[in-house]
């Protein structure tokens, strides 16, 4: 049976890849085998693609169902249990559910995972990050926990409400920041099940929504119940689609995104690449999560800079008058912002010899810590000055 195999599938097989029904699995030409690590599993009715497609040691894929993976860059021990998988990055112990439906621009860092019949796009979710089933996120970012015994957490039946009737998805949400959440040591964000967000949120860290609702307010002080409140209209009337509302309050949200992915980017190439080098799958996987962060970085100013478009010509008052006007020479800024500054050397030369990313991160010394958050707050403050 083997001899009838195509030979991508018996070049896997070569390198030690572990395949229980290799004739049921389909392995498209341009799969470089050597980005596939010897023990890696792949069962039965999988199909596998691309030339950037990598799965580091210990990556189990298609477990609960069959999968087709086509140019993601998995770490070690990540696990894809069944459903679509499409440029997407996955680090240590990251793993979904079957029947998932992931796309381009998202990224699970460590021990981050989702459930049964998951969606993500454009979605980045930090270490620990636990999504339930049947869960809906698009332009969104959430971050939160210590561990996996407390770890933000998305309820069941979750939505990210990220498009409008005005047709435009300048709706991207923060849940917590990149300059606390990288340090993995602030309370979880806890999103109750059935529910929704609609973009472009901002909540902080602790923040508890209750389930069932539907939030359209951003919570900005730490460790608070979220309002439960049913949305109240009066009777039909009329309304125009095509007219942009709230201006200023969605450009201030965008910015405030697009600052948090400057210092999440500026994270990956001064502190995360020196030590995830060392090792050549998470060297990979640190390098396709760069190119990810440049690519959500150029999908957020696409959309926003569409906003601008729709708003332009209509007749705005006020503080979006204000913010129309003003755009060009933000835009303008925001093109010619400098390189980030260099980290402190006091969180680079930190803890040495520990390769294990969180590990790593755990051990940092408090004064560290503080010298590392003022380093990325002032990458944030650059887009919004």
């Amino acid at each position: 049976m083997t001899a009838r195999l195509a030979s991508p599938v018996t070049a896997l097989l070569d390198r030690g890849v572990d395949m229980p029904h290799p004739e049921s699995v389909w392995v498209a030409p341009d799969v470089d085998p050597e980005r596939i690590a010897p023990g890696v599993v792949v069962h039965p009715g999988c199909r596998l693609a691309g030339t950037r497609l990598a799965a580091g040691p210990g990556c189990v894929i298609g477990e609960e169902a069959p999968a087709t993976v086509r140019d993601c860059v998995l770490a070690h021990g990540v696990a894809l249990k069944g459903g679509f998988f499409e440029g997407a990055v996955f680090l240590d112990g990251a793993s979904m559910g079957s029947a998932a439906h992931v796309r381009p621009g998202t990224l699970l860092e460590e021990q981050a995972s989702g459930a049964h019949a998951v969606g993500f796009k454009q979605t980045i979710l930090f270490p620990f990050v636990t999504a339930g089933s049947l869960i809906n996120f698009c332009d969104i970012l959430m971050a939160g926990g210590t561990s996996r015994k407390n770890h933000s957490e998305v309820g069941s039946s979750y939505i990210h409400f990220n498009f409008t009737p005005q047709q435009d998805k300048a709706t991207a949400s923060l849940l917590g920041d990149v300059a606390d959440g990288v340090f993995l040591d602030r309370p979880p964000i806890f999103l109750g099940g059935q529910g929704g967000l609609v973009g472009p949120r901002r909540l902080a860290f602790g923040t508890v929504v209750p389930a069932g609702t539907v939030l359209r307010r951003d919570v900005r002080e730490p460790g608070m119940l979220a309002p439960s409140e049913p949305l109240r209209l009066p009777e039909a009337a009329p309304y125009d689609p095509t007219r942009v509302r709230r201006l200023q309050e969605r450009v201030e949200a965008n910015l405030e995104y697009l600052a948090n992915l400057r210092a999440l980017r500026a994270w990956y190439d001064q502190v995360r690449r020196p030590r995830m080098e060392r090792d050549p799958w998470r060297k990979l996987a640190v390098e396709a999560a760069q190119d990810l962060l440049d690519g959500a970085w150029a999908e957020r100013m696409k959309r926003l800079e569409h906003l601008v478009k729709l708003a332009s010509g209509q007749d705005l008052a006020g503080a979006d008058a204000d913010v129309l006007s003003a755009w060009p020479e933000a835009a303008r800024r925001i093109r010619e912002l400098p390189e980030p500054g260099a980290a402190p050397d006091t969180l680079l030369g930190a803890n040495p010899e520990e390769t294990d990313p969180v590990r790593w991160v755990h051990g940092l010394a408090e004064s560290v810590r503080t010298a590392g958050r003022a380093w990325l707050r002032a990458l944030v403050a650059d887009v919004g000055s």
